[in-house]
C-alpha cells in the first residue's frame, strides 16, 4: 500500500531518480530551459526549487549543499553567480511550467520548464503589453449606426 506516500516516484528506484533530478537540475540552470514530460517537470520543480532558494547565501556551507544535490562544479558556479542575483528579492517560485500538448509517440503530455526570470520573450512582451494596453480605447458599432441613421436623416 502506498498510504501517505506524497511524491512521484516516476517509475523508477530511488537512486534512478535522485540521479535523473540532479541531471535534469543541472540542465535547468545551465540552459535556463528545458523541454520534458509533466510529471517530471513537477518533481523536478520540488526538487530544484529549495536549491535556487539556497543560492541566495552565498556561503561555503551552501555551495557544499547545492554542490552534494547537483554534482556539477559548472551548474554550481552559474547559479551563485548569475542566478542567484536575479532572484534576489523574489521569495519564491524560481521555475515556471508551460504545457506544449502530447507527444507523438506514447501521448505523454510535455512541457517546458524554465527559470522565471530569465524568459527575454516575456520580459519583452510583458514591457510591450503594459505600453500597449494604455491607449487603447473601446470601440462600439452603436456610434457608427447612429451616424448613419443621422446622415440618412440629414439627407
Amino acid at each position: 500500500m502506498r498510504h501517505n506516500k506524497k511524491f512521484n516516484h516516476l517509475g523508477r528506484t530511488a537512486s534512478h531518480r535522485s540521479a535523473m533530478l540532479s541531471n535534469m537540475a543541472t540542465s535547468l540552470i545551465m540552459h535556463k530551459r528545458i523541454v520534458t514530460t509533466l510529471a517530471k517537470a513537477k518533481a523536478l520543480r520540488v526538487y530544484v526549487e529549495p536549491i535556487i532558494n539556497r543560492a541566495k547565501e552565498d556561503t561555503t556551507h551552501s555551495r557544499r549543499m547545492v554542490f552534494s544535490k547537483l554534482q556539477n562544479k559548472y551548474a554550481v558556479t552559474e547559479l551563485f553567480q548569475n542566478i542567484s542575483k536575479a532572484i534576489a528579492e523574489r521569495p519564491g517560485g524560481y521555475t515556471r511550467i508551460l504545457k506544449m500538448g502530447r507527444r507523438q509517440g506514447d501521448d505523454a503530455m510535455m512541457c517546458f520548464i524554465e527559470l522565471v526570470d530569465f524568459n527575454e520573450d516575456r520580459k519583452t512582451e510583458n514591457a510591450a503589453g503594459a505600453k500597449a494596453a494604455a491607449p487603447k480605447t473601446r470601440r462600439s458599432r452603436r456610434k457608427k449606426t447612429e451616424e448613419a441613421a443621422e446622415a440618412t436623416a440629414e439627407a
